[in-house]
């Protein structure tokens, strides 16, 4: 059997200017989220498959890596069905883990609970540019807090943290899952049908207006709810004006609270923010996961052209582990797309000590070498980044990868 070099399909190597990135980004995550009061927690990588696919996940729930059943517990002779065969599968998300660790603590957790976790998911998807099948993720969530203080909070230290990394100019895309039932009721759409109206809205940026139209039509919806539902976007300047406007349509429909939160949360964020960005009210944000109850929100980056982080509130997934709701709002910042637009713009990690190499050629004796060590660790206290090596042949080639790697400073040393 045949050695393979590769990594699997779908999985990445992280090289070591990435990885120097990756960890100056995670500080400043880290560093940022616990001056705001949250709390760093660690789930186990693995989950109880029932959990999984307990229709909380939406469309990651397809995408889930299972584990067979070990040992005695496997029996494929008698296996009908996927639970007769598997009993856990890899974390699709870091919310899922969140509500059961929770859950499980909860009598030993400050209340509101802050938790801060960043770890490795896993999915089967098809990889692609910038998409693996394992990659990080990074969430800070508020449980037990009811009110839209915690949407403010997790909304501003997620957009200070990107300020300290450079980022200008983002939005900050935000609307309510009972505004979108609102305009589906409004428009006479069936009630079993508000997942299916919601999908063929997600796609507006991608198939416009005539497309949406289209889309509704091919489900057998009347032209007259259709007209009716697609009104509402009309003069949409994503601002609260057209929040103000879609109460006055909507009516009774859309509680006065779902606007009072919106407007509430956009201009407490406007007033106090410390990055350059801008709050958007948009009503065709849908967000995918099926756990979402009330706010909703997303980041949009010019450089991406597309999301880069969200998140909302989802109040009634604590419930389903224990018979009691809990309210629970996170956002997921999208750290694999960030480390791609700062690798692909020559971030430069502000701060970094200086580093130095010490090439010391092959003849020199042990008692020189040790001095060498010496001098060398006498300048890491110095606070410099000091690399000993042996000189090779190819001296030149040598230096040249030195420099690459940020060593513009070197030192030689020679059997004088």
């Amino acid at each position: 059997m045949a050695l393979v070099k590769k990594p699997v399909t779908g999985m990445k190597e992280i090289m070591p200017r990435e990885m120097e990135i990756r960890d100056y980004l995670q500080g400043i995550i880290k560093d940022t989220y616990r001056s705001y009061g949250f709390n760093a927690i660690e789930t186990p990588c693995l989950e109880d498959i029932n959990n999984l696919c307990s229709k909380q996940g939406g469309e990651n729930e397809k995408l889930i890596f299972k584990v067979l059943k070990r040992g005695e517990k496997l029996n494929l002779e008698t296996a009908k069905s996927d639970a007769d065969l598997v009993d856990m599968g890899l974390r699709y998300d870091l919310t899922v883990p969140l509500v059961r660790f929770y859950s499980n603590n909860q009598a030993n957790l400050p209340q509101p609970f802050k938790a801060l976790q960043i770890g490795n998911v896993w999915r089967a998807d098809r990889p692609q540019r910038g998409r693996y099948r394992q990659f990080t993720q990074c969430d800070i969530d508020i449980l037990g807090e009811a009110t839209n203080s915690a949407e403010i909070e997790l909304i501003l230290a997620t957009t200070e943290t990107l300020g300290k990394l450079g980022f200008k100019g983002f939005e900050i895309r935000i609307s309510e899952r009972r505004l979108l039932r609102a305009m589906s009721n409004y428009a006479g759409f069936p009630e079993e049908k508000f997942d299916v109206v919601c999908i063929i809205l997600d796609k507006l940026d991608k198939i416009g207006v005539e497309g949406v139209k289209e889309e509704l039509a091919k489900e057998g919806f009347s032209d007259e709810s259709i007209a009716k539902y697609l009104k509402l976007f009309e003069d949409n300047d994503n601002t609260l004006k057209t929040l103000n406007r879609m109460k006055e349509l909507l009516g009774d429909f859309l509680e006065d609270e779902v606007v009072k939160s919106l407007t509430e949360i956009i201009e407490s964020v406007e007033k106090v923010k410390k990055a350059d960005f801008k709050m958007v009210f948009d009503p065709t944000l849908v967000r995918g996961m099926g756990y979402y109850t009330g706010t909703i929100f997303e980041i949009s980056m010019p450089e991406l052209g597309a999301s880069c982080g969200g998140g909302g509130r989802y109040d009634k997934m604590v419930g389903n582990f224990t018979g009691q709701n809990v309210p629970a709002c996170g956002f997921s910042i999208g750290f694999e797309r960030i480390v791609l637009i700062l690798m692909e713009s020559g971030f430069v990690i502000p701060g970094s000590r200086e580093k130095l190499a010490f090439l010391v050629e092959k003849s020199i004796p042990a008692d020189r070498f040790a001095d060498i060590l010496s001098e060398a660790s006498k300048e890491r206290e110095a606070g410099k980044q000091v690399l000993v090596l042996r000189m090779n042949k190819n001296k030149k080639f040598q230096k040249e990868q030195l420099n690459a790697d940020g060593y513009t400073n070197i030192k030689e040393f020679y059997n004088d």
